[in-house]
């Protein structure tokens, strides 16, 4: 029965609401939860990002399909790698064990089951973890850290250019403009930022890319290949910003692209 006909309804605790029938009990078989927020994993970030960075990593969300990836200053740097879930489960160790590939150091986190029956206590999964050399982390309602199992054996890098390409993008990317955990969302990567670059220098008129170029190292590259179909050249080595071009300015913050770039008058 839809709530909308205006039959009597049962609310329960949290804002949980029960279809009911006319002056009958509330229905058993279909729940409505009306008010309560669902939490997500980007509510994760911030806390362990803030742990991985005490802990001296430079740390970003969202590169090469990682949750969070942080580097130290070290050279060559040690990567480690976080992937977020708001419980522990079996997908959890699934991705982490995919991330030793590329990571000296592998974590998983999640959120500590309120009522003490998650993963976090099942030893079995622990062990697992253990054994795998993969890092437990919960994180508390509060945003308090505990480090459940510790990341202690060397992970093997079974796949260099494929980590390779993780460091790469995690160096060129300016800031930290991606919350770690977002999904269905374009991502700001250091290409759509050094894209985004050129688009604010055109923002004011033509130009030639060598006058781009001081902004943007790979300008020539990013106008020619034109990926996002932002740019139209008028002339050899002249390019004005189409009217895509226009809409992506309007919906991209400037400072998404580069903190020290400003839109052009």
């Amino acid at each position: 029965m839809s709530l909308a006909s205006g039959h009597p309804k049962a609310a329960g605790a949290s804002g949980i609401v029960l279809e009911c029938r006319d002056g009958a009990k509330p229905c058993r078989s279909r729940w409505i939860v009306d008010s309560v927020p669902r939490p997500m994993e980007t509510s994760l970030y911030l806390p362990v990002k803030a742990f991985l960075e005490q802990a001296g990593y430079t740390v970003k969300g969202e590169i090469g399909g990682c949750d969070i990836v942080g580097l130290s200053d070290q050279d060559p740097p040690v990567v480690v790698i976080c992937e977020l879930k708001l419980s522990f489960n079996l997908e959890l160790i699934l991705q982490a064990v995919d991330r030793a590939a590329v990571a000296d150091e592998v974590w998983i986190a999640a959120r500590i089951s309120a009522k003490g029956k998650g993963r976090e206590s099942d030893k079995r999964y622990r062990d697992l973890c253990r054994r795998l050399g993969i890092g437990m982390l919960g994180v508390a309602d509060n945003g308090e850290i505990s480090v459940i199992v510790g990341s202690v054996t060397p992970m093997p890098r079974t796949n260099p250019k494929r980590r390779s390409r993780l460091m790469r993008e995690h160096q060129k990317r300016r800031g930290d403009p991606v919350v770690g955990g977002s999904t269905r969302v374009p991502q700001m990567t250091a290409y759509r930022q050094q894209a985004l670059g050129c688009a604010v220098a055109l923002a004011s008129g033509p130009l030639k890319v060598r006058d781009i170029r001081a902004h943007v190292p790979d300008a020539g590259k990013i106008l020619q290949g034109n990926v996002y179909g932002w740019f139209e050249r008028l002339d050899r080595g002249v390019y004005q910003l189409t009217p895509a071009g226009q809409e992506a300015l309007s919906r991209w913050r400037p400072s998404e692209a580069d903190p020290a770039l400003t839109p052009c008058a």
